[in-house]
């Protein structure tokens, strides 16, 4: 699983509304083969959370799938 440091983070994150680019995630939650990002654009105000599920036996910590999920204000 990767690490959880703020190195670890995922940096500029696209605005899923507006393009603009995130620093970082406003919150991330880690469970066992999938880490929540809880992503807040301050520029136009859209929230949204990507997940990213991992293969608990690999020890890159290379995503396998991606998902967006829209949180409405």
């Amino acid at each position: 699983m990767p690490g959880t440091g703020l190195t670890d983070l995922p940096k500029h994150n696209p605005c899923a509304q507006c393009g603009q680019p995130i620093a970082f995630p406003e919150w991330t939650e880690q469970t066992p083969g999938r880490t929540a990002y809880l992503w807040h654009c301050y520029a136009c105000d859209y929230r949204f959370e990507a997940v990213a599920f991992f293969d608990e036996r690999d020890t890159d910590g290379a995503a396998l799938a991606a998902v967006s999920e829209k949180n409405h204000n």
